[in-house]
């Protein structure tokens, strides 16, 4: 059975100042007196997607070790690693993970990859619900000045079908805001695909291509028709955080059109409502 290794990053990109756009001061969640042990992306979570081929696809959990002391820390530390009961993915049926602990080094800043194998034999998607796997640090040993931040990883096992949505398209985009509408646009805009059901556009919200700096676009998942936007950082640049109204976004298997819905929130939310049309 073939196996393939995929690394998922979904980066923080810096915050920048702006006058169109709210800064907020991110606070650093592993506090300011201890050195903690956590998963990277415990804030976000994850989503692992693959398609329902009957191979195994691996991909990588980062972990990192943050804090006032880390200087402090001269020895390697071992973070073991248990599956939560909540977690509603099974193990050997949707993912192994082959290594329930991980070894953090000076040497290498005290960052970590952690692998897990999502299996995607006798998967039939669409799944009536996406599976989730919950992880813990069950425990840090090795140097007495290193902790667990006590923090979970959800990482959301995404099946797909066969995914082809990459070109160009005819949008229409309604803005709202405070229950009113403020604007209609009109772009062409582009998909391009950046990984298996895994697409980025060129415009968000009102904004095409690198008109505001950043990344263009957003990204989004196609799981057997169904579109995901998981939340994520405005163009990678900014504070703002764009995510999917859940259920509301789907391809028209007909004609290919997609509609989509979504927000841009910061210390309120943008409402956006999209309809593409394939060219």
């Amino acid at each position: 059975m073939k196996k393939y290794k995929y690394l998922l990053i979904f980066a923080l990109g810096a915050f920048t100042l702006s006058s169109c756009f709210d800064d907020e001061v991110v606070s650093d969640q592993f506090g300011a007196g201890s050195n903690l042990v956590g998963f990277t992306d415990d804030a976000t979570g994850m989503n692992l997607t693959a398609v329902a081929d009957g191979n195994e696809y691996e991909f990588d959990i980062k972990m990192m070790t943050k804090g006032a002391r880390l200087q402090d820390v001269s020895n390697a530390v071992t973070a073991t690693i248990s599956i939560d009961a909540s977690s509603t993915a099974i193990e050997g049926t949707h993912f192994r993970l082959d290594s329930k602990s991980i070894i953090l080094s000076p040497d290498n800043n005290l960052l970590g990859l952690l692998p897990i194998t999502m299996i995607t034999t006798g998967i039939n998607p669409p799944l009536d619900e996406d599976p989730v796997v919950v992880l813990n640090i069950e425990s840090v040993s090795g140097d007495g000045s290193v902790v667990v931040n006590g923090k979970q990883l959800k990482a959301k096992l995404l099946y797909l079908c066969n995914s082809d949505l990459a070109g160009d398209y005819a949008l229409t985009v309604d803005y709202w805001r405070f229950g009113a509408l403020v604007g209609t646009y009109n772009f062409t805009d582009t998909f391009t695909k950046t990984g298996d059901g895994q697409y980025r556009t060129n415009t968000v919200g009102a904004w095409f291509g690198t008109s505001i700096g950043g990344d263009a676009g957003f990204t989004f998942i196609d799981v057997c028709d169904q579109i995901t936007i998981p939340a994520q950082n405005l163009v990678n640049l900014y504070s703002n955080i764009v995510e999917g109204v859940a259920g509301k976004s789907s391809v028209d298997p007909l004609t290919g059109d997609i509609y989509m819905e979504y927000t841009v929130c910061a210390t309120d939310c943008r409402e956006y409502y999209a309809n593409y049309v394939k060219l």
